[in-house]
């Protein structure tokens, strides 16, 4: 089969399409046939050498996929290796693909939504409350804002350019503002922040009593330490939030939300924004893409 490997850490140009052996499933697992594969951000970060969790190498890189398994339609967020025209996955944890969607929106759909949705239903967002979501145009962004707003919340989004902002408002915010603009623009009861850096810290400014601020990134800077007098003394909460570890411990959290979130997509309430496809060869030009800002939606890998 053809995959895309990482030999060591470092540029984009480190993504090498070559020839590897079809994987073999063990105990419990299914042979997939990848159809398309969504590129996160934790990719990016593998590939650079900053992510904590990293894989050893060399690797294939790609923890979500959408593909065809004796027939049926699946997608998974359950760390296959994606970027690849076969893959091994848990049988426990394949997931129908919805008829009416595409494969790209397949692997477009779980990491993205359910970074979202289980934070958000944790912090109990519904109508009334108002929610800051950073990076809106981006993968979880986007899907955090379509959730907030199906969820009866005032949605206010940020992004680095005008036509990052009109993707957000076209998704259904109710206002956007630039990263220099927001702190002194926004009080919110919930800040969704995929950005990290100085961004995280700002967003604590502007967060309501008993309001929640959610960590899920650092696009823009590992966090700094957080003032726990500050958090106690404002009436603050910070949530954090990784995916790949809670689908270990509590797979039943995971299993529950990820089965809402189907059912909101096939009702038509929430719809994954495909942004770019390139296929396989292509792996280090959709990297560059992600790594200097300019994706809106998800980006996907396609055999």
């Amino acid at each position: 089969m053809r995959a895309v490997v990482l030999r060591e850490p470092g540029g984009p140009e480190q993504l090498e399409l070559t020839e590897l052996p079809d994987p073999e499933p063990g105990d419990g697992q299914a042979l997939v046939r990848v159809r398309a594969a969504g590129v996160n951000f934790a990719d990016v970060l593998t590939r650079q050498g900053r992510y904590p969790q990293a894989p050893p190498l060399p690797t294939v890189l790609g923890g979500e996929v959408a593909g065809e398994v004796d027939g049926r339609r699946v997608m998974t967020a359950s760390g296959a290796t994606g970027y690849s025209e076969l893959t091994t996955v848990d049988e426990a944890w394949l997931v129908p693909l919805p008829e009416s969607a595409s494969f790209e929106e397949g692997a477009s759909f779980l990491v993205t939504f359910l970074t979202a949705w289980i934070p958000l239903r944790r912090a109990q967002v519904g109508p009334g409350a108002t929610v800051l979501v950073h990076a809106a145009a981006g993968g979880v962004g986007s899907a955090g804002l379509q959730l907030a707003k199906h969820l009866g919340a005032t949605v206010v989004a940020t992004a680095s350019s005008e036509e990052k902002r009109q993707v957000a408002l076209d998704l259904g915010a109710d206002e956007a503002y630039g990263y220099d603009e927001f702190a002194d623009r926004v009080q919110a009861d919930v800040v969704l922040d995929a950005v990290g850096g100085e961004i995280f810290k700002r967003s604590i400014g502007v967060l309501n009593p008993l309001g929640t601020i959610v960590a899920i990134g650092f696009a823009d800077g590992w966090w700094d330490p957080l003032d726990t007098a500050l958090m106690v003394g404002r009436n603050l909460a910070l949530q954090g939030f990784y995916l790949g570890r809670l689908m270990k411990l509590r797979p039943d959290v995971v299993r529950d939300a990820t089965a809402e979130l189907i059912a909101l997509w096939e009702q038509g309430a929430v719809k994954p924004l495909v942004g770019a496809t390139f296929p396989l060869e292509d792996a280090p030009a959709a990297h560059r893409l992600i790594e200097e800002r300019k994706s809106v939606g998800k980006v996907v890998l396609v055999p």
